[in-house]
């Protein structure tokens, strides 16, 4: 790869590649982020003044380089216009790492199931367990062939991938719960699953698992503002207590979180969201 300048100014976007229409991934250049990043642990990203601050997943890191990976579905305003820059441009603002480090697992038999651009936030998860020695079924999904993401990567660091579709388009017709369940009733002794998508799917895993007393770890996509639990907007009530995804998180019980309240909450600015991605 070609060296990066020490005189390159923090928070460059050295590389940008599209993974679909949708999605993409950026490699910037925020060398002090890139030292301290672990498996788990997030960014909050402002683009410009007067932008909001969007929580991001550390996909990866390259201290050598000094760099840090992104993966940006657009979804809203902000995320839209991340979409729109390119290597060279600048990000005003990237603050980090934030969160907790995922408790990993050590030599033990595991199942990562990625939801979407969850699949982004599991990757690192998943080389952090294949690190310690843990065999691992992963088991990656979406609504379309063109969101399911980072396939290869994933095989990589995985015994096992399996891959499913909404539509049938790719791999399995159905749901990643519909794989899991497979997996669970395989007969193979299983240690714990790692969970990370859309609000939804992470409770229907933690259904599925509960039965089982199967460990369940799940990573929380609350509202945030400012990453750092002093504006209260990423809420969640895990074992009856009140939690905060950016500090007590973003990792969870899946099996203690109140995912009716969660889902209820995170639609409170669902009005105001759309308003925002009309205006010019």
């Amino acid at each position: 790869m070609t060296p990066i300048p020490k005189s390159l100014p923090r928070y460059t976007i050295v590389s940008r590649r599209l993974l679909s229409d949708a999605i993409a991934r950026f490699e910037i250049y925020a060398p002090l982020i890139a030292k301290k990043r672990k498996p788990g642990n997030f960014v909050m990203v402002r683009a410009v003044e007067n932008g909001e601050r969007i929580p991001l997943t550390l996909v990866d890191s390259d201290v050598d380089r000094g760099t840090i990976t992104l993966i940006v579905q657009a979804v809203g305003k902000s995320t839209k216009y991340l979409l729109t820059l390119y290597a060279g441009d600048q990000l005003l603002d990237v603050v980090g790492p934030l969160g907790n480090s995922t408790p990993l697992t050590d030599g033990k038999n595991v199942v990562c199931v990625g939801g979407g651009v969850g699949t982004a936030e599991l990757l690192p998860i998943t080389r952090g367990l294949r690190e310690k020695g843990n065999r691992i079924h992963t088991i990656i999904g979406g609504r379309t062939r063109e969101l399911v993401i980072l396939e290869e990567e994933m095989r990589a660091c995985s015994d096992a991938v399996h891959i499913t579709t909404d539509d049938g388009s790719y791999g399995r017709r159905g749901t990643v719960v519909d794989q899991l369940r497979d997996v669970m009733n395989s007969g193979e002794k299983l240690d714990a699953v790692y969970a990370i998508g859309p609000l939804p799917m992470m409770k229907a895993v933690a259904n599925a698992t509960r039965p089982a007393g199967l460990k369940t770890f799940v990573s929380m996509n609350a509202l945030m503002v400012d990453g750092t639990g002093m504006c209260g907007g990423c809420r969640v009530s895990v074992g009856g207590e009140m939690k905060f995804a950016c500090v007590d998180g973003p990792e969870f019980d899946g099996h203690a979180v109140d995912f009716d309240e969660l889902i209820m909450r995170n639609r409170t600015y669902t009005d105001l969201e759309k308003m925002a991605d009309c205006r010019l």
